[in-house]
């Protein structure tokens, strides 16, 4: 498995200020942690670029565009949980542009599968608003890349604790790309529920798991096998994307759940398995995870499955 990650020292210039669980630490513990894995040589480096501006319109209204743009070189806050640095701009143009560089070496049969470990995170920025750590939807920019591209059918698959609200609006309404949520319900940002499954041409191809607090390895798994697994295999896509959060951890401070380092493995596997039943191939993008422990091992956890 020839696995690509992407990574670069610009994503811990998004300085979030003391105290802030999304910290430049976090990729710090996790690129640590994978350099004493014995697998990590032979990990393909692709050095993310920065994504063009003007392809954020296929994702994003020009209004955030605007505002986004508006970062460059200053210190804010879209939000009260998404501030911003002087190093925040180009580090989410790098974020977002990691996916878009991993999924180009994909099709061009260079790479077979790729994560982009990255931050700023995406899953949570709307096509219109920055919200919940996330300036840009990294997993939906990418998408709309592969779909740009000829890519047909994509299915997108977040088990962050947290719903990837961002990726479900922009895709609402879209029979190319399916949108698998599996996470804690009710819970930031409040939506996901099981009754939001899609719009229009788009019907059926949002599925949302809701989970109580506290939910463990095995009603994860449950859900995986009973469910995930065989929505994948239905809808057939070319490429899996993975919104990986890593908070559902039961050591993780704001998650509330109660899953081990090894449910990420199991998932992982039952995922790639699925995978190379229909040869879709796999993109992962990191989303939340703020024990740093937890959040590294966890990572660790994930790649070494998906390198085999």
């Amino acid at each position: 498995m020839r696995l690509g990650y992407s990574y670069s020292d610009h994503f811990l210039n998004h300085k979030t200020g003391d105290f802030h669980p999304e910290c430049p630490e976090r990729l710090e513990a996790i690129m640590n942690r994978l350099s004493r894995a014995s697998y990590f040589s032979s990990l393909v480096p692709v050095a993310p670029e920065l994504l063009d501006p003007k392809f954020i319109l296929s994702t994003h209204s020009q209004s955030h565009l605007t505002r986004f743009l508006s970062m460059n070189g200053k210190e804010g806050a879209m939000d009260g949980d998404t501030p911003y640095s002087r190093g925040s701009f180009q580090a989410a143009l790098l974020a977002a542009g990691s996916g878009v560089c991993l999924s180009k070496k994909i099709l061009a049969g260079e790479l077979d599968a790729g994560i982009a470990l990255v931050r700023p995170p995406g899953h949570h920025a709307e096509t219109g608003r920055a919200m919940g750590f996330c300036f840009l939807n990294n997993i939906a920019l990418s998408a709309n890349f592969l779909l740009s591209q000829g890519v047909k059918r994509i299915y997108i698959l977040d088990w962050d604790v947290h719903h990837g609200n961002g990726t479900q609006e922009i895709f609402y309404r879209s029979p190319d790309v399916f949108f698998t949520s599996i996470h804690r319900y009710p819970f930031y940002p409040g939506t996901g529920s099981k009754s939001e499954t899609g719009e229009g041409d788009g019907t059926g191809t949002t599925l949302n798991l809701p989970m109580s607090g506290g939910s463990s390895d095995s009603q994860y798994l449950n859900c995986f096998k009973n469910t995930i697994i065989p929505s994948i295999l239905e809808f057939h896509p070319e490429f899996i994307l993975i919104s990986a959060g890593f908070d559902a951890h039961r050591e993780d401070p704001l998650g509330g759940m109660n899953l081990s380092t090894n449910a990420y493995q199991e998932f992982t596997k039952l995922v790639k398995e699925a995978a190379s039943q229909i040869g879709a191939k796999i993109v992962s993008f990191l989303e939340g995870g703020y024990d740093l422990v937890a959040l590294a091992e966890s990572v660790e956890s994930h790649i070494g499955v998906l390198h085999g």
